[in-house]
């Protein structure tokens, strides 16, 4: 049966996502209900974007940018229902952020050399521990990255299992739930094998 995996939005602003879904063999679904969708879809996908808003980790707003509080609310509400579900989440760079402040964590809320250069996704290195995701990525492997935030203190249950060479956090699994995160895109990692194989090992935590 063909899997489904929710993504808060349109399909134009996440189309990248959409075929990303689709080449792995399962479909998205958009839209922008949070309530009753996790006894609808099989797992649920947080996207990037904007900026968290600060006051959500406890913090005034130093550097924060393109908020989106109507999104934050309406992914909090996904990510509770998905989670209570025992339903597999996904978060990609901004779904990142948003799964450690859900769980209690904090933002670093500008750090440098991970934005993107002249529009174009910035490569750089990381190491994976022993996790879920090592045989997906391998003890090291280049990754994309397009981000100025990142995790700080990790939210209750999240072990960070993979870090860039300045040690910023690149991925994190919850130690008890289906909920995986990597702060870089492999949506935009075209062919390669790496981002086929997260999400589609990431979908196999729904059977």
């Amino acid at each position: 049966m063909e899997k489904t995996v929710y993504i808060w939005g349109g399909p134009d602003r996440f189309a990248n996502y959409r075929r990303w879904v689709k080449a792995a063999g399962a479909r998205a679904v958009f839209g922008i209900a949070a309530e009753g969708q996790a006894r609808l879809w099989d797992a649920l996908l947080l996207p990037g974007g904007g900026d968290l808003e600060p006051w959500r980790y406890g913090q005034g707003n130093t550097a924060s940018r393109n908020l989106e509080p109507e999104r934050d609310e309406a992914e909090f509400r996904l990510v509770q229902a998905f989670t209570a579900a025992k339903k597999p989440v996904l978060g990609i760079c901004r779904g990142l952020q948003t799964i450690n402040v859900f769980f209690g964590g904090t933002l670093a809320q500008d750090i440098p050399g991970h934005e993107a250069l002249e529009n174009a996704d910035r490569l750089h290195g990381v190491r994976t521990a022993p996790s879920p995701l090592r045989p997906l990525c391998g003890a090291g492997a280049e990754v994309n990255s397009a981000h100025h935030q990142a995790a700080d203190r990790l939210g209750s249950g999240l072990r960070a299992v993979q870090w860039a060479e300045d040690g910023v956090v690149e991925a994190l699994c919850h130690r008890h739930l289906p909920v995986w995160a990597v702060q870089w895109h492999p949506e935009r990692l075209g062919d390669r094998a790496m981002g086929r194989r997260l999400l589609g090992a990431f979908l196999e935590l729904g059977r």
